[in-house]
């Protein structure tokens, strides 16, 4: 699925991507200021989460809670190592049947479980996005 949209339509996008939910870990791609974080605050909202989100850059990952379920928010930019990664458990998280959103998942290329949501964002001149859409199992 590929898809163009903007602030105005994000809301859109982010329901036919929900299509997809029955995969728990997904993966965003896009270079810095692209908008990762704020296609998953959309879907976090979309899933049920009424807490304000907000970039684990520092954190590394944040938790959210819906009525049913949790969802995990991962951001590896700043993570050194895989070793690093696996110090802080990400196999729990992972494999734990909760939503796992993942920044900079090329960090931990090799942690990455076997089924995923791919993300890739791109930027447009006009301003908008392009997002790319791929179910890898």
């Amino acid at each position: 699925m590929e898809r163009t949209f903007n602030l105005n339509t994000i809301n859109e996008v982010v329901s036919e991507l929900l299509q997809l939910k029955e995969t728990r870990v997904w993966l965003f791609k896009g270079e810095m200021g692209v908008g990762k974080t704020t296609l998953i605050k959309e879907l976090a909202k979309q899933l049920g989460v009424k807490d304000t989100l907000s970039s684990p850059t520092f954190s590394i990952v944040n938790e959210y809670q819906t009525s049913t379920e949790k969802i995990f928010h991962f951001d590896f930019y700043r993570i050194k190592s895989e070793d690093e990664a696996m110090d802080m458990g990400v196999e729990e998280y992972f494999y734990s049947g909760h939503f796992n959103f993942i920044e900079w998942p090329e960090k931990i290329e090799t942690l990455i479980p076997q089924e995923y949501v791919e993300v890739t964002l791109n930027k447009n001149k006009n301003g908008s996005r392009t997002v790319n859409l791929k179910l890898v199992n």
